[in-house]
């Protein structure tokens, strides 16, 4: 039986929720004042700490601090019925486990105890088996985020449930959602984690010269190579090789992919010994891979190679609630690179990030943050230093669908299709479009 501390003020609301969790077999602590819970915690060892956000004599995250300095495996949950972003930002910076609005349901109070104390189990069992000193598993890639949308949190369980394995993954995604950041993640979190991780950005390679890039090639065995190079599979041989925007490689190009991917060998170009090769293979696209297979534009056989695991990178505008703990990483990362000191954003600048749509997703948000700290004197970033698209309010007409929009919608695809000589590819990116969402505009509008 698990032993929780529930600090709220709120005694009905308190005793109500102690209930709830002694049903489900937990052995709860009340305590209503920030000293009281301090002195409980003081005498007694706690597996979960249940915390309101604010109490009469302080708040939840000066309860928070307090904890995590005498032991820092007790995982600590904040409960507020304010449901302030600024806070939450601040609360997970500090090491909560988990932030949740009031009211909540019941099954989700019971989910959050469930991790809360697996994630415990997990922190202690290296000191109990090595004696080593505990560390918290995260991701543990540059430019990670542990968000605390609904959207995060399932990106997250795919993370850690693909990571130990040997899957090839595939990763979807818009541009700019992090794609990149999401394979490190993957390859921190395996077995692999101490060897290379290779990133390839197969929209930049010629077809030419693609041969090269990926296997090598022997010095004098074409026109130009004047030393002997080592390709990708082999520069990654041992650990990762995270192929970006795969549906950019030829026709030609994936059936080379495909064998070496079968055999689990390479021959440089000009040489006639293959070599071994052991990777992981993670691939990203912003296309729909599926639609390209289906077009002909892309071999089904490589796709299901690829396609062992799924994993979808939501955008910004499906992860609203970590857009502000998003800003102050990007925020401290646009400090050191700046050697500036910006503390935050005022409650404006706020403001107007949550109302903008962000079609650019993370990269957009990074780049406005390092702007707007490159241009702020204070200590606190101001509307005015942010570009003018963002302080635009939308109109009624961007707001909501209008019927004009609608039925003109027909006509727009049917002249970019002129404008693109009949090319799905090309119209659906100058739409805005997937090429599925595409195909099922033409079916809507019989356009076939």
């Amino acid at each position: 039986m698990s032993a929780i501390l529930l600090v709220e003020d709120d005694v009905s609301f308190s005793e109500m929720l102690r209930r709830f969790l002694e049903r489900h077999q937990h052995s709860v602590t009340l305590s209503y004042t920030l000293e009281d819970a301090k002195n409980k915690v003081k005498h007694t060892s706690f597996d979960l700490v249940f915390a309101d956000l604010r109490l009469p004599d302080g708040d939840g995250i000066a309860l928070l601090n307090h904890i995590k300095a005498k032991d820092a495996s007790v995982p600590v949950v904040l409960m507020t019925g304010y449901a302030e972003v600024s806070t939450a930002v601040k609360a997970m910076k500090e090491g909560a486990f988990d932030y949740i609005s009031k009211p909540f349901n019941p099954e989700e109070v019971l989910q959050v105890v469930k991790n809360a104390l697996k994630e415990k189990q997990e922190i202690k069992k290296p000191k109990q088996e090595t004696g080593s000193v505990p560390k918290a598993p995260s991701a543990a890639a540059p430019g990670f985020v542990s968000g605390i949308s609904a959207a995060s949190k399932v990106l997250y369980d795919h993370i850690n449930l693909v990571a130990p394995t040997s899957m090839s993954v595939l990763i979807s995604g818009e541009s700019g959602t992090g794609k990149e950041v999401v394979a490190k993640a993957i390859h921190l979190k395996s077995s692999r984690k101490n060897q290379p991780f290779i990133a390839v950005d197969c929209g930049a390679i010629p077809k030419e010269i693609a041969s090269s890039e990926f296997f090598g090639h022997k010095k004098g065995s074409f026109t130009g190579a004047i030393n002997d190079k080592i390709g990708h599979f082999e520069a990654a041989n041992g650990g990762t090789l995270f192929l970006d925007e795969v549906g950019n490689l030829s026709y030609e190009n994936q059936i080379q992919l495909l064998r070496a991917l079968q055999e689990r060998r390479v021959k440089p170009i000009g040489s006639n010994e293959e070599i071994e090769v052991d990777i992981r293979l993670l691939t990203a696209t912003n296309e729909d891979l599926l639609q390209a297979v289906e077009d002909g534009d892309f071999r089904e056989d490589l796709y299901h190679r690829l396609n062992e695991f799924f994993i979808k990178v939501p955008n910004l505008q499906e992860r609203r609630d970590d857009l502000i703990l998003y800003a102050d990483f990007f925020l401290e990362n646009a400090n050191q690179q700046l050697n500036k000191s910006i503390i935050g954003f005022s409650s404006e600048v706020l403001k107007i990030f949550q109302n903008y749509t962000w079609p650019g997703n993370l990269r957009e948000l990074s780049n406005v943050i390092k702007r707007a700290t490159l241009l702020t004197t204070g200590e606190v970033i101001q509307k005015e230093v942010l570009p003018p698209e963002l302080s635009v309010a939308p109109s009624k007409e961007a707001a909501s669908p209008s019927f004009s929009a609608k039925s003109n919608e027909k006509d727009l695809i049917v002249k970019v299709l002129q404008e693109a000589n009949n090319n799905k590819t090309k119209a659906a990116k100058l739409l805005n479009f997937s090429r599925k969402t595409l195909y099922n505009k033409l079916k809507e509008y019989n356009l076939e």
